[in-house]
């Protein structure tokens, strides 16, 4: 019969690499008021709630995508504010990250918030995932924890939240039809990555139930090859 000792080396790195095959994915908070007109032909034009990003690529990339999402939606671009029937008032960002603390269990049966596994993982609802003490819920690892023979080792890492915030205003006198904002928790604090999952979770079932928040999944994009 293997050890506790010899279970828990060859189970290590078959969870490393059940991690490393599947990707993860994108889980974010969307909080979304309404009052959104249907399409009939209205005109939009996206500006910063940030004035200082007016005229920037990075704000002009993520801007281009919100657009691609109304226009998908039957509104139509304009060729600026004046012209629009629409004003759309975005932002976006991530802050400084905060370091989260998790101990890693020995070996042994298990049983966490996603479903019952072993110390060093187990099949839950978003597939296999290792569990650790210290998060319940953790977006990253599933959270949980699993009993088992032998200590267990102290490790951290940096959360980092981002944000999308998104409000649309009649231009004709400035009225509020829809204020939205989407965040989410990452292990990395890319915005290049972050604002289009945000993005797209801000837009799934677009413009939403006035006044209620939903948990938004993205799934990560399929694998190369």
């Amino acid at each position: 019969m293997l050890s506790a000792k010899t279970l828990m080396k060859i189970a290590a790195p078959v969870a490393l690499l059940s991690l490393a095959a599947c990707a993860t994915p994108f889980r974010a908070d969307v909080a979304r008021f309404q009052a959104m007109p249907a399409p009939q032909g209205q005109s939009f034009f996206i500006q910063p709630t940030d004035q200082r990003l007016q005229g920037g690529l990075e704000f002009a990339t993520y801007a281009q995508l919100v657009g691609q999402r109304l226009a998908a939606q039957g509104y139509q671009q304009a060729a600026d504010a004046k012209s629009a029937t629409l004003v759309v008032l975005l932002d976006y960002g991530v802050d400084n990250g905060r370091e989260k603390v998790v101990t890693s269990p020995g070996f042994g049966g298990g049983y966490g918030p996603w479903g019952p596994g072993f110390g060093w993982g187990g099949y839950g609802r978003w597939g296999y995932r290792p569990y650790y003490y210290g998060w319940g819920g953790d977006p990253f690892w599933g959270g949980g924890w699993g009993g088992g023979f032998g200590g267990g080792d102290v490790s951290s890492y940096t959360v980092y939240t981002s944000h999308l915030s998104m409000r649309i205003n009649r231009a004709v006198d400035g009225q509020s039809l829809f204020e939205g904002e989407a965040k989410a928790r990452s292990r990395g604090d890319d915005l290049t990555r972050l604002v289009p999952n945000l993005v797209e979770a801000m837009f799934t079932n677009f413009p939403g139930r006035s006044g209620e928040v939903v948990k938004i999944t993205v799934p990560p994009p399929p694998r190369e090859g």
